[in-house]
């Protein structure tokens, strides 16, 4: 992957001789950096993938391994389950919004079932299974189908609801498996590898387009030329807090998602050569709740108000969490449901304060006086009912909240170290502003020849909003339209 500077490009003027070639140059071995080499050279292009580490994988291969795809795919065929293209979309537009890209979520939805056939044929194994856990609560199936917040409110009222979270078959995480299939295949079919190369600047020509690269491999400084093409797939920016302080200052401080790869040299390498970047601000978090305690608890803001429906997906309860409510969130919890939940479960939570009313537990927080009782007894009274009006939780949640009753405090906090302990998991969603086709597009919108990009180097379908699932699967997909492209310049 590429380095952590941000280097001017190095005209081509100036390089005396190139080291290596190749019809297109891959900067990245990822999920992304695979697709694009497998459909490149299926395209006909000689194919060097470089990584920055010894081997592939990068943040891929320690990822869930899910792919959100849908419109009808044989696994959700295989499962019962009914859905479209059509569907996907509006599900996608609102999920991954607000100002989610139109185009590329409807060329994504448009070719979903297309492209899940594309990774079982490289061989990535399904099981033909069904959970219907929300967020894959239920571990006991080793990969399948999942909901992903797809049948939790206001998604369920804008879209017919479908589970499209495509798991990996095996238990835990799968992104290993995921990537051990790609990076096979990309083998397989001819693409060369040149690991332990740390790409550190584009080389360009006197018109500005892309003709190679410069990089360190095993100490020495080396020229690599790409006949047709460049792309970039070096991932995000969360291991950078330069970066981060600049466009997205929210995730600063949290658990950070991916590797120290990513440090966003890839995108600061193409703007040194005048590409535009587009949502830098965005991002995701992850608020790490066990779903046993979230689902059927009461989140509140720092005036005991509750903000969200508990039972969507957690990705968006962490950044409505996080970047609406400053992070000062508490789970309101009673003693039964705590209870409930074994031991090794529970990711580390204990209530902070714990009391036999409501009103001496909004004292202890430190609630504006009348505030949690006001929320506690309306969540009840409608609670009793089955019926959520604020916030519309599934009634099988809802459940009136009993005495004693404890309060879990989600706040990231300072240790006197200064070192910040946070349950927020984060990663960044902006990047280099590409066509569908992975062109990167310079500030005045125009291509930029000889250069492309997937993955989270780019900014893909997200914009305020993410599902589970979406990063891998626009990164294969649209790799995999990088890929043809710059094989066919």
């Amino acid at each position: 992957m590429a380095g952590t500077s941000a280097s001017a490009p190095r005209l081509e003027a100036e390089v005396t001789g190139w080291d290596d070639e190749s019809d297109v140059v891959v900067v990245g071995f990822g999920c992304a950096g695979a697709a694009t080499a497998i459909s490149a050279r299926s395209a006909g292009a000689d194919v060097l993938l470089l990584e920055r580490a010894g081997a592939s994988g990068g943040a891929s291969a320690l990822s869930g391994g899910m792919l959100y795809l849908g419109g009808g795919t044989s696994l959700q065929k295989a499962c019962d389950i009914h859905d479209t293209p059509e569907e996907m979309y509006k599900f996608l537009m609102a999920a991954c919004g607000p100002y989610a890209d139109e185009v590329k979520v409807s060329t994504y939805c448009e070719g979903a079932v297309e492209h899940f056939d594309w990774v079982t044929d490289c061989g990535v194994p399904y099981e033909p299974t069904f959970d219907p856990e929300p967020h894959g609560r239920s571990r006991e199936s080793d990969g399948g189908l999942v909901w992903v917040g797809e049948n939790s409110y206001p998604f369920d009222v804008l879209a017919v609801p479908a589970p499209r979270g495509h798991r990996v078959a095996t238990p835990g995480h799968g992104g290993w498996l995921l990537m051990e299939h790609l990076a096979k295949r990309a083998l397989a079919v001819g693409a060369t590898v040149r690991p332990d190369t740390t790409v550190e600047r584009l080389v360009v020509d006197r018109d500005g387009a892309v003709i190679g690269l410069e990089a360190r491999s095993f100490g020495q400084t080396v020229h690599i030329r790409a006949r047709k093409g460049v792309v970039l797939t070096g991932g995000g920016f969360v291991f950078n807090d330069e970066m981060l302080g600049q466009f997205a200052p929210n995730l600063i401080g949290h658990g950070k998602i991916g590797t120290d790869g990513d440090d966003g040299s890839a995108i600061q390498m193409a703007r040194a050569a005048g590409a535009a970047i587009k949502r830098m601000e965005a991002g995701n978090a992850s608020l790490m709740v066990p779903p046993q305690l979230l689902l059927p608890g009461m989140l509140v803001n720092a005036v005991a108000q509750r903000f969200i429906n508990e039972d969507t997906y957690f990705g968006r309860v962490g950044q409505h969490s996080l970047f609406h409510q400053r992070a000062e969130t508490y789970l309101i919890l009673d003693g039964n449901t705590y209870d409930s939940v074994p031991r090794e479960q529970r990711m580390g939570i204990r209530p902070k304060w714990v009391c036999e009313t409501v009103e001496e537990l909004e004292n202890e927080v430190g609630f504006p006086t009348g505030s949690l009782q006001a929320s506690v007894e309306f969540y009840n009274r409608y609670a009793a009912t089955g019926s959520d009006p604020l916030f519309h939780k599934n009634r099988r949640w809802l459940k009136p909240l009993e005495s004693p009753f404890g309060a879990v405090d989600l706040r990231p906090r300072v240790h006197d170290n200064g070192m910040m302990q946070s349950r927020y998991w984060v990663f960044t969603l902006g990047g280099l502003h590409t066509t569908i086709n992975g062109e990167v597009l310079s500030l005045d919108g125009a291509p930029i020849p000889g250069l492309f990009a997937a993955g989270r180097t780019t900014s893909g379908i997200q914009a305020w909003g993410y599902i589970s699932g979406t990063s891998l699967g626009e990164s294969t997909f649209f790799g995999r339209r990088a890929g043809r492209a710059a094989a066919k310049v």
